[in-house]
């Protein structure tokens, strides 16, 4: 017993001492020691040796929902200077101080009058006054605290993201994941578990599942087909309370998608299809449009088309239409009725995007026939063989041989009368003809295989009874080369020598040209001219391959004596018949270093044969004839060009006339100039003055210069003027741009003393008009020189002209 009376002390010892730390703890002094602004140090010790007071308050909690009718006790603020006597007046201010939180002056109690929602305003923050009752002076400095709203369950699970829409891939494993669903509870979740969400299915739990804790939800089964069924409609549940008795509940929808897989081959809806077609028809026409159906969507419906004999294969060809997915059928070659009326064509359907993962599930292609049946219609003549005949002809051959037969028959009638043409546009020079019963192609003009060694022509056929069917085929003729051309030297026909060349020394090689081609290959023979037999400069050395060399026969060669040969050659070729020709080789003599390098080689020709031909005579002449008319015409356009800038050059530019608007004094004016002067105006003889070195005067000048000499009869000095005009003359004789004569110009001086008055309105000044024009002045601007004229003049402005 006194042990146990021990323990229960020292329990209670420990309990109080617990309860004294938790009132420490949770009470809270708010009163400021700090120094504040302004203060002294002497203030600030002193404040430090107040005695410490302050608040005095436990945690604030109010719950949400209170549906009671009076005031809610909250709790109660209480400062350490409070000693009951009724002398502090508490008050308080912040959030809902007034209207939600009321506050007892005189104890401090909080009280709560309206109903709190948590999930709209968790705390509130208010600030607690606490004042001398009569002085209304804070006794303690104005400290914050918190008002924490507990939680209730009031708040059921939402979906804020419903409702769902996911997808799975059919025929997948039990287990695959669809989606994730999530719940949100407003509640407080730190306390107790009205926030703790568990997920049920409400509908749909046969195919899909859903995770108590996290709202996955996978599939249940494995066979879903999408084919059967493309969507599945889930009701699933979040319910708080972690699902115990009493707990919020809240439900949404989810929609889940099928998606296709390629689990189903192609299949065609016949076993047979039946075209019929022209055999007429061009290479490319359609037969028609197969389809095979897929029961999968999208990509896993696309397919490609076979065809699977191998006769069907030659005539027909099969593709894919993407936009449609049809198997499209076409001629591949030519249909010939009378070859085989019916073809029947196995086609092939097969998936482009198989998966493996179904392979176990069968084949995925499917095969059909398609029957093509031919309908006969009336065909053109048929060329044999179609592909086009090759005949040949000799070159010699004579007008109206025999060259080939070409043959077409009728293929929808046997023996039907069959007509021959020839197409004009392909033998527009008619070398040959065609029997336009037979076919037999005869010669009709000369051949030559040099200039035409192949001739391709078309020849045309058409039935007798129809001419509208008619059909063409190409015949190729060759012409066989027969010896009509003599062979020739080939260039050059130059050689070179030196002068101290060594006898037998080879010093140039011969090959030779023919324009024939005999089909055993040509063979020459090479001599020299008889002219040049007896030649002893050179011999002629045949090779045998078709080449010959030349050769020096002695030595001591002088350039100076004799710088060119000339040595005719005779070439002769196998035949038949055999031909040669005779050709000119020239070798020159020349001037060589000790190495052998020609320096130099002179242009005197000494030729072995009698005289030069007469071919190369009269191109001679020609070419000499040409350079005398070139040059005449030459010399005919240089004087027509001369001739053409001397006329341009004599054109009177005097016909110019210049034309002055100067107004004269009148007819009766006759002192203003001397009219003798217009009157001779390439009559100005030079007269010599007795005592003036100046050069030539004028016989007669007008009357006012004349008015300008002195008294004593000596005329003005004009020797500046003089000089002036002579400089002028100068410098356009020596300009060839100007015309070839002098240039004479007047200019008009105005006299007086016309009977014809003046036609200017300013000479209405000077009458003696009695009309005012004072009334001008008054018109503006625009007047004012007018005005000017017409106006009384001023006397100042008068005296300033």
């Amino acid at each position: 017993m006194a042990t146990c009376w021990r323990l229960g002390a020292c329990s209670l010892l420990v309990a109080l001492w617990l309860l004294h730390c938790c009132s420490c703890g949770w009470s809270e002094t708010t009163r400021t020691n700090g120094v504040a602004k302004g203060e002294t140090k002497e203030q600030e010790l002193m404040s430090h040796e107040r005695v410490k007071r302050g608040w005095v308050w436990n945690q604030f909690f109010v719950v949400e929902e209170y549906t009671g009718t009076e005031p809610l006790y909250v709790g109660k603020i209480h400062t350490d200077s409070d000693e009951g006597e009724g002398n502090i007046k508490y008050t308080i201010s912040g959030e809902g101080a007034g209207t939600i939180f009321i506050i007892d002056e005189l104890t401090g109690d909080i009280h709560a009058t309206e109903r709190l929602d948590r999930e709209e305003q968790s705390y509130y923050t208010l600030r607690a006054q606490a004042r001398d009752r009569l002085t209304n002076h804070l006794l303690e400095s104005e400290s914050e605290f918190v008002i924490k709203v507990q939680d209730i369950n009031d708040s059921e699970p939402k979906f804020l993201e419903g409702p769902y829409i996911g997808s799975v891939g059919e025929l997948s494993q039990i287990g695959t994941s669809v989606m994730k669903v999530t719940a949100s509870d407003a509640d407080d979740p730190t306390y107790g578990s009205s926030a703790r969400v568990v997920y049920s299915v409400l509908d749909g739990e046969r195919f899909f599942t859903v995770d108590r804790q996290t709202g996955l939800i996978r599939t249940a089964v494995a066979d879903l087909d999408r084919e059967k069924q493309d969507r599945y409609e889930l009701v699933v549940k979040a319910t708080d309370m972690a699902g115990q008795m009493g707990g919020l509940s809240g439900s949404t929808t989810v929609t889940i998608v099928i998606t296709d897989v390629n689990d189903n081959p192609p299949r065609f809806p016949q076993k047979m299809y039946q075209f019929s077609m022209s055999e007429g028809a061009a290479v490319g026409t359609p037969v028609g449009r197969v389809i095979a159906t897929d029961a999968d969507m999208g990509e896993n419906t696309d397919m490609s088309y076979l065809i699977k004999d191998e006769e069907g294969g030659e005539l027909f060809k099969v593709t894919t239409d993407s936009d449609t997915q049809e198997a499209i059928i076409t001629i591949k070659k030519a249909l010939d009725f009378e070859s085989k009326r019916t073809h029947n064509v196995v086609v092939e359907a097969v998936n482009k995007h198989v998966d493996p993962r179904f392979s176990e599930l069968g084949s995925f292609r499917d095969q059909t026939i398609v029957r093509v049946s031919v309908n006969d219609i009336d065909e053109p003549p048929v060329f044999h063989p179609a592909e086009g005949t090759i005949l040949e002809v000799q070159e010699d051959a004579r007008l109206g041989a025999l060259v080939g037969t070409v043959t077409a028959k009728d293929p929808d009638t046997e023996n039907a009368p069959v007509r021959y043409s020839i197409d004009q546009s392909t033998d527009q020079e008619q070398i040959f003809h065609i029997d336009p019963v037979s076919g037999a192609i005869t010669l009709g003009n000369i051949l030559d295989r040099e200039t035409a060694g192949w001739h391709n022509i078309t020849v045309m056929a058409v039935e007798a009874d129809n001419v509208s069917q008619i059909s063409h085929s190409s015949v190729s003729i060759r012409i066989l080369d027969v010896n009509d051309n003599p062979p020739e030297l080939a260039t050059p026909y130059e050689a070179s020598i030196c002068e101290d060349a060594k006898p037998g020394q080879l010093i140039h090689s011969i090959s030779v040209v023919d324009r024939d081609e005999p089909q055993l290959g040509h063979r020459y023979y090479f001599t020299l001219a008889p002219e040049a037999t007896n030649n002893r400069h050179f011999t002629l050395w045949d090779v045998k391959d078709n080449t010959a060399g030349i050769r020096t026969q002695r030595s001591g060669f002088n350039r100076h004596e004799q710088n060119v040969y000339l040595l005719p050659i005779l070439v002769v070729d196998s035949g038949p018949p055999a031909l040669s020709s005779t050709g000119t080789l020239t070798i020159h003599v020349c001037g060589c270093d000790p190495e052998g390098t020609i320096q130099s080689c002179n242009a005197t020709a000494y030729a072995i044969s009698a005289s030069l031909s007469p071919g190369a005579l009269i191109a001679l002449l020609v070419c000499m004839l040409i350079l005398i008319v070139l040059v005449l015409l030459i010399l005919t356009l240089k004087r027509h060009r001369k001739g053409q800038s001397m006329s341009e050059d004599e054109e009177d530019m005097r016909d110019n006339v210049i034309k002055y608007n100067d107004e004269g004094g009148g007819e009766q004016d006759t002192q203003a100039y001397d009219m003798s002067t217009l009157r001779n105006l390439f009559d100005f003889p030079e007269t010599k003055g007795s005592s003036s070195e100046s050069g030539p005067e004028l016989r007669t000048l007008p009357q006012w210069i004349q008015g300008r000499m002195s008294g004593d009869g000596e005329a003005a000095d004009f020797s500046l003027f003089k000089g002036y005009i002579r400089k002028k003359v100068e410098q356009t004789d020596g300009d060839l741009s100007v015309p070839p004569y002098d240039s004479f110009q007047t200019y008009a001086f105005e006299g007086n003393s016309s009977p014809a008055l003046s036609l200017s309105s300013i000479h209405t000044l000077s009458t003696t008009s009695d009309q005012d024009f004072s009334y001008l002045s008054d018109w503006g601007p625009r007047f004012r020189q007018l005005a000017g004229y017409y106006a009384p003049g001023h006397p100042e402005e008068d005296a300033s002209v």
